[in-house]
């Protein structure tokens, strides 16, 4: 008996420490690690690998030099040529711009004097391979092979660091130029300055998608510069400063004592003074920065914890969180002040300012994320939007540099206010907001007047009808949401009624949402729901109507109702996934990528229409797909999305799903429930509690679920709201092979 007692002790014992060893071993991982930024940099993801941190101002990061549609960022993984290393980039966009405040180490006095007409006249540029390329979240490094040059990049919020490691005995060199840009982006104006022999500064003005777009920058050296060619539109001038379109110099540095060179550069949209504000006044204590921008992305990573016997998945998931927290970014200076469109200088007063507000996309999942895993930031992001009103009256639609570009449709500024507010965020102005909300959508611009006019768009208005009517509808629907929470009745009423314009656009005979003329009665004929034509005479933005007439988020049933009943339903939802993948037409969208059949996971519209068939009554459909989505659609290779990241909404819809959940309708405040794929989940929530997620069994096989208990209680939903995750606890779900038809069914 006492042996048998020993034995259990032992066993106990085991047991216990193994439990401990796996706990700290989740606990202790470096989670910056699991990360591959080279994620999306090929096929059309358009990320970039270089150096940022959490929503910081700056993204340093290297430049191919081309102006094409896959090099929005300014890198593609399919390139072996750079031109520099610029201080900001765009990650994942459709449009490219930016890449402003170009650096390039060399080894070799070259001619700034002409301009170049393409990439392989530009003197500067140098070869390199991916075998000499490391790149980690804040971190970044490419050896130039022309140039014998390594490059190493990090950064802290508002600073970037740069450290350059020559061949010894070779020229030690640095070439700044302001003129280079690429796709729509152009010079007006720059300006360089040499200030003393540490210290360069200037100033970039430029017209692209950004249609006003200032930067101003400060640049330190760890070492006093010894020479200086300087070039104002191809003419080299005398002195220590230049103006011009496009302006450049060429720095040169003693080579005697040391073959490394670092700078630190900060940039500003205000003025120098601010930039030199926003510079870090410590050294050049580049590995010290490395370690805490590491470190920075560590914590950010660490809100929610996944574990997974299967190493590619946790490399996907922690990526997607990655490219799920680079933007939005930094836009106000240390001082709080930030530069607006018509060019006045506004000042965060208790809040940062964010630019690069891609809403279109992110509304769906990445604004829905950043609810859960920092809110803070989601007050100040609708901080900025509600400062960004303030010059048109109109709330954003598209954010770059803080010029409102109009790019994409509706007002999806809208959904993610009414999200935050009804999830309980409060760091913002809930009348204000409200106030701002209804004043855009009872105004006239972008097709609101024939809306208004009409309770859809007719086609025969303006391109994109379709598209747009349903947005609208959306928006409205989330104003009325907000009404209602702050006691305004008739509001309510209001855009509730217009939020059913969703119904003058369905077709009953063909099951699809179509363009309609102004009579009320006709359609835009001939019709071919595979018909795409890209942004010009169409009725639908980049896809066609299989894609598009599934955007009544707010009213699933109703939908269906329309459709004929949840059967007919689901069974054209059904057949969306399993229709010929053919795109007809001579100018197809693009961005009409990732095909599962018709549904397109490349392109946003789609990214919800997988957890329609919970409210249809067949959940396990949306379990089945959802999990096909995840295994087909991303990878880890740098072609591993499927199409645009788009500012974190590629991504973030990864992160949301392969947990087990999805916000199919934001303003909603409830999450879908899908197919987890992880054994365990863990969100470590801001306010101090965590909410846990177990799915017991799951494999690549067993995607089903078959019970579902939450806090020890059954769950038999397909939903879950967000005051339910913020209270804490523990969601347990069983998987199998075979759908259990009857988990989740609403009687």
């Amino acid at each position: 008996m006492k042996n048998v007692s020993v034995i259990v002790l032992l066993v106990s014992l085991f047991v216990s420490c193994g439990d401990n060893v796996t706990n700290k071993t989740v606990t202790n991982k470096i989670l910056s690690d699991e990360v591959d930024p080279f994620i999306g940099t090929g096929g059309h993801g358009h990320t970039y690998p270089g150096a940022t941190v959490p929503f910081g101002m700056l993204q340093v990061s290297p430049i191919n030099g081309i102006s094409s549609w896959d090099w929005c960022s300014g890198y593609h993984y399919s390139d072996s040529i750079a031109v520099g290393f610029s201080h900001l980039s765009l990650s994942g966009t459709g449009i490219g711009d930016l890449a402003d405040i170009l650096f390039m180490p060399i080894n070799k006095e070259v001619d700034l004097s002409v301009y170049p007409k393409s990439r392989d006249s530009i003197t500067y540029r140098s070869k390199y391979s991916h075998d000499n390329e490391t790149a980690k979240p804040g971190y970044y490094q490419l050896f130039l092979e022309d140039h014998d040059v390594n490059v190493e990049l990090t950064t802290a919020k508002r600073t970037a660091y740069h450290k350059y490691t020559f061949k010894e005995g070779d020229k030690q060199s640095v070439v700044v130029d302001l003129g280079f840009s690429l796709n729509w982006d152009k010079t007006v104006e720059t300006i360089l300055e040499v200030e003393d022999e540490y210290t360069i500064t200037g100033y970039r003005h430029s017209k692209g998608w950004a249609p006003n777009q200032k930067v101003f920058f400060v640049a330190k050296f760890s070492k006093p510069i010894t020479g200086k060619n300087v070039f104002s539109d191809g003419v080299e001038i005398e002195g220590n400063f230049a103006k011009g379109a496009k302006t450049a110099l060429q720095l040169f540095f003693n080579d005697s004592d040391s073959t490394e060179l670092l700078a630190k550069v900060a940039l500003s949209s205000v003025s120098i003074e601010n930039a030199k504000g926003n510079l870090e006044t410590s050294g050049f204590e580049f590995e010290t920065v490395k370690t805490a921008a590491s470190n920075t992305w560590n914590n950010a990573l660490k809100s929610i914890e996944v574990e997974s016997s299967v190493d590619s998945l946790e490399t996907i998931f922690y990526t997607a969180m990655y490219h799920a927290q680079v933007a939005p970014v930094t836009f106000s200076d240390a001082n709080g002040e930030f530069r607006m469109e018509n060019d006045s200088i506004a000042t965060a007063k208790d809040f940062t300012a964010y630019s690069t507000l891609s809403l279109w996309d992110t509304f769906r999942a990445e604004q829905p994320l950043l609810t859960l895993i920092a809110p803070d930031n989601v007050s100040d992001i609708i901080n900025s939007m509600l400062t960004y009103y303030e010059t048109k009256k109109i709330l954003p639609v598209w954010t770059l540099y803080a010029n409102e570009t109009n790019t994409m449709t509706g007002y999806h500024s809208i959904p993610v206010i009414v999200e935050a507010y009804l999830k309980g965020i409060r760091g913002f102005d809930a009348e204000k907001a409200f106030e701002a909300m209804k004043n855009t959508m009872m105004q006239d611009e972008r097709g609101l007047k024939y809306y208004k006019e009409f309770g859809y768009i007719p086609y025969t208005s303006i391109d994109e009808s379709v598209t747009i009517t349903l947005e609208y509808a959306y928006d409205d629907w989330c104003v009325a949401q907000m009404a209602k929470a702050l006691g305004k009745t008739e509001d309510y009423e209001f855009f509730m009624k217009r939020s059913k314009a969703f119904e003058h656009v369905f077709d009953n005979q063909t099951g699809f949402m179509r363009g309609k003329s102004e009579d009320g009665t006709s359609w835009n004929e001939p019709f071919d729901p595979k018909y795409s034509n890209h942004r010009v005479q169409t009725d639908y933005t980049e896809g066609n109507a299989w894609q598009h007439s599934w955007f009544v988020p707010h009213a699933v049933k109703e939908l269906a109702e329309l459709h004929g009943g949840e059967d007919v339903f689901t069974s054209r939802l059904e057949q969306l996934f399993t229709e010929s993948s053919e795109i007809t037409g001579t100018h197809t969208s693009a961005d009409i990528s990732g095909l599962i059949g018709q549904y397109a996971h490349g392109n946003e519209p789609s990214h919800h229409i997988a957890y329609m068939f919970n409210d249809a009554n067949k959940p396990w459909r949306t379990q089945y797909w959802v999990r096909h989505i995840l295994d087909t659609q991303y990878n880890t290779t740098p072609n591993g999305l499927s199409g645009n990241e788009d500012c974190g909404q590629m991504s973030a819809w990864y992160v949301f799903s392969s947990i087990g959940l999805y916000p199919m309708n934001p303003a909603s405040a409830e999450y879908e429930i899908g197919s987890p794929i992880f054994d365990k989940t863990t969100l470590n929530l801001p306010n101090g509690k965590t909410f846990t997620i177990k799915a017991e069994h799951v494999s690549d096989k067993n995607i089903y679920i078959q019970s579902a208990t939450l806090n020890g209680e059954e769950f038999n939903q397909t939903s879950i709201s967000h005051q339910a995750i913020l209270e804490g606890g523990t969601l347990h779900f069983v998987m199998g092979p075979n759908p259990n038809k009857n988990w989740g069914i609403k009687k």
